[in-house]
């Protein structure tokens, strides 16, 4: 299983803008449609990494901690 998000894009004049539905914040604008897609995924990348960051923030230190990976 991967991971898939939607990116909406749109053109405003001279620039496409792009957002992902699925996660809120996450944005993106570029002069053609691969550079506002590619915009919009380094956004969710980033949105993610700060939400792992605060969801792990505070765990016990003695807590078993293991990585999944979802493809």
């Amino acid at each position: 299983m991967r991971n898939e998000f939607t990116a909406l894009i749109e053109q405003e004049n001279d620039w496409y803008i792009a957002c992902c539905p699925e996660i809120p914040g996450a944005n993106g604008q570029g002069r053609t449609p691969a550079e506002a897609r590619a915009s919009v995924a380094e956004a969710i990348a980033l949105i993610l990494e700060d939400r792992r960051e605060d969801a792990l923030r505070g765990l016990p230190e003695d807590a078993i901690r293991e990585t999944g990976i979802v493809e």
